[in-house]
């Protein structure tokens, strides 16, 4: 995979500790490398994103295409070609498929796609695998590989991959944590070698630093249960402002029961929206109503408002506190909807240019992957010693344990 092993490299070494060095090794500083993503099936990585995680995983491999690497994405079929995509799975979202075994159908669709993945990458020359999946199984095989991986823990725990993460038996792995919660949520069954933060594309996010003449408050994000969207309906009623509503329906009946009959000409639902349509109606709102009602592993949200210059109001809950401090935003009590507008009208007088400073020092997708190419160049580097390592293992040994 990595080129020739001489024997010619040893030659200098007789007498003394040897080990065998490649040739031009992808590890080395500024050179680049083979990298296999492993991406969520559940929806496409392509705008306009089902959610953060896809939004992640797009941004992670453009970038990394950006800066000349050879990235493969393995992801679903509809995802956008340009990131180097090989479809490996039609998407396992089960809105199509209506019958009453669609939880069975989904879950072998998915099983299948990456058991095929894992059993045909043992062939392949990437220099390093980075499972930024959901599923047990990448992480299962992860020692039949004959490449490093990483894997990036997304969420908290949960029985399925909890499951594959204590069958990880690989040397050639380490895991990373979006933030310092999510790694204390995971340490009763793997350490993270690293924190990551998430970051997000500042240009195309832009700052605003003035916010629209008709004043409105903004919740987006997934519309399901767990995003919490009713309290910020309630909420923004209490403060007394209009709100604007942007993302995906992918509970129908959590929007038709809890979200449809509450909107009128002050709470408006304004459809999935690609990112230059979101920033801007992001950019335009005096304040950002934030209702998790799990605890977030990073909140991508919140980082996006905060680069377009809008302060944030939160439920605190799992990262969210790591990303907000009182110059750019007011934590709420969690499911206290008198709280949250308490937050939201503190939020409404912090200043914009703060937020986007605090975006600036802790949410630049480029810090990001600088994270996670000095991890991809570590974990190669264990495998395969570079120079510096070579003359260290060439050292003369020392009389007594040269006998010993």
């Amino acid at each position: 995979m990595h080129g020739p092993q001489p024997d010619a490299l040893l030659g200098p070494c007789l007498g003394r500790r040897a080990v065998a060095v490649p040739i031009g090794l992808a590890g080395a500083n500024n050179s680049p490398l083979r990298i296999g993503i492993i991406a969520h099936l559940k929806y496409p990585i392509a705008e306009p994103f089902a959610g953060g995680l896809e939004m992640h995983t797009h941004l992670l491999a453009r970038t990394l295409r950006d800066r000349g690497h050879a990235v493969t994405v393995f992801a679903s079929v509809r995802s956008e070609f340009g990131l180097g995509l090989e479809a490996i799975c039609t998407e396992t979202s089960l809105d199509d498929v209506g019958t009453a075994e669609a939880t069975d159908v989904a879950f072998f669709k998915e099983h299948h796609a990456y058991l095929s993945l894992m059993n045909g990458l043992r062939d392949r020359d990437f220099d390093i695998i980075h499972n930024n999946s959901l599923h047990y199984l990448p992480v299962t095989l992860a020692d039949t590989l004959p490449m490093p991986m990483v894997t990036t823990l997304h969420t908290p725990p949960f029985c399925w991959l909890e499951s594959g993460i204590r069958l990880c038996k690989a040397n050639d792995h380490a895991f990373v944590a979006v933030s310092k919660s999510v790694g204390q949520l995971w340490e009763h069954v793997a350490k993270a070698e690293e924190v990551i933060l998430n970051g997000i594309d500042l240009d195309k996010f832009s700052y605003q630093p003035q916010p629209d003449p008709n004043a409105y408050l903004v919740w987006y994000g997934r519309i399901v249960p767990e995003k919490g969207l009713h309290f910020a309906i309630e909420a923004a009623r209490q403060i007394g402002l209009p709100l604007r509503i942007a993302g995906p329906i992918l509970d129908r009946e959590y929007y038709r029961m809890h979200i449809a009959p509450q909107l009128d000409a002050n709470i408006i639902h304004v459809g999935h929206l690609d990112h230059t349509e979101l920033a801007r109606l992001v950019g335009g709102a005096r304040a950002f109503l934030c209702t998790p009602l799990w605890d977030e592993p990073y909140g991508l949200v919140v980082a996006e408002a905060l680069a377009c210059g809008v302060p944030v109001a939160a439920f605190a809950r799992g990262a969210i506190p790591e990303i907000l401090d009182a110059s750019c935003g007011a934590l709420a009590e969690p499911d206290n909807v008198a709280s949250l507008a308490e937050a939201g009208l503190a939020a409404l007088r912090l200043e914009r240019s703060a937020c986007r400073q605090r975006a600036e020092r802790t949410c630049d997708a480029a810090r990001m992957v600088d994270g996670y190419e000095a991890l991809y160049r570590h974990r190669i580097s264990l495998r395969h010693p570079g120079p510096a390592e070579v003359f260290a293992a060439c050292q003369p040994i020392a009389p007594a344990a040269r006998h010993a």
